[in-house]
């Protein structure tokens, strides 16, 4: 596992990185192949946080948490991310055999909110990605491993690009393009 660390308005201890990578690399055991780990730490609001994305060629999956030691964090965050893994591995092993997650060449960039029609519109910040090829039941899986509240993919059924999103009462929606000639 390769491992990348960014400091957010703290300068991290070289004991603070090592513990850091001996939590994170327990978690290579899962993934076939090789995995990128991006580690951040930061200082919010006098809580010490930690966010770890794991990249792997299939998925990827994401976990922060915050708490008044880094140690306690990087612990939390580890173990928020084994138990989205070994809730989701009988799929993403169903997933990988089948080679559903197959990367497309496709990208796409989803902005902030809009704002209203008398302040200046702002974009504060941009993302881009590889859209894969998958089914909607794959995409919120995606979406649960992310940690975020909607996922945008390529729909295998009709090459249509769609989006799982999180409905407040815990169910799940889909919004599916409706491609014009």
């Amino acid at each position: 596992m390769k491992f990348t660390f960014t400091e957010k308005k703290m300068d991290a201890p070289q004991e603070l990185k090592a513990y850091a990578e001996k939590k994170v690399g327990k978690l290579d055991r899962y993934f076939s192949s090789e995995s990128d780990a991006s580690v951040t730490f930061s200082i919010e609001r006098n809580l010490q946080k930690a966010e770890i994305t794991i990249r792997n060629a299939a998925f990827i999956v994401r976990a922060s948490e915050a708490t008044n030691d880094m140690f306690a964090s990087i612990d939390s965050a580890v173990a928020s991310m084994e138990r989205q893994i070994r809730k989701n591995k009988t799929r993403l092993e169903k997933r990988l055999r089948q080679g559903a997650f197959a990367k497309a060449e496709e990208t796409v960039a989803y902005l902030a909110p809009e704002a209203d029609d008398e302040e200046e519109i702002r974009i504060v910040r941009s993302k881009r990605f590889s859209v894969k090829p998958m089914s909607a039941e794959e995409a919120v899986m995606q979406m649960n491993l992310l940690g975020h509240d909607f996922f945008v993919f390529k729909n295998m059924e009709d090459d249509a690009f769609s989006v799982v999103y999180r409905r407040q009462g815990g169910d799940y929606g889909l919004i599916e393009a409706d491609v014009e000639d």
